[in-house]
């Protein structure tokens, strides 16, 4: 599973795909299942993008979650459309 977050900070904006790796951290963070279809928030989408983000290389983020969130002016999901065989 992966997910494409853009997010836009007063450095501009930076996109990122998350991995399995982000995604567990975020499971084991938030206590919750990627797979059970719940909804996921700002907070979450953020956190995802923060955690991917440091381990990505061009991209520099305040170490500090919270400090990360004051920067933070717009974050949003890039949906990737697949063709599906008929």
């Amino acid at each position: 599973m992966k997910i494409t977050i853009q997010a836009t900070t007063a450095d501009g904006p930076a996109t990122v795909t998350t991995d399995l790796f982000t995604i567990v951290q975020w499971e084991r963070k938030f206590k919750r299942k990627m797979g059970d279809g719940g909804d996921i928030g700002v907070e979450d989408l953020a956190y995802l993008f923060h955690e991917q983000a440091k381990r990505t290389d061009g991209i520099v983020v305040p170490i500090v979650f919270d400090d990360f969130l004051k920067k933070l002016t717009d974050i949003t999901t890039i949906r990737e459309d697949k063709d599906r065989p008929t």
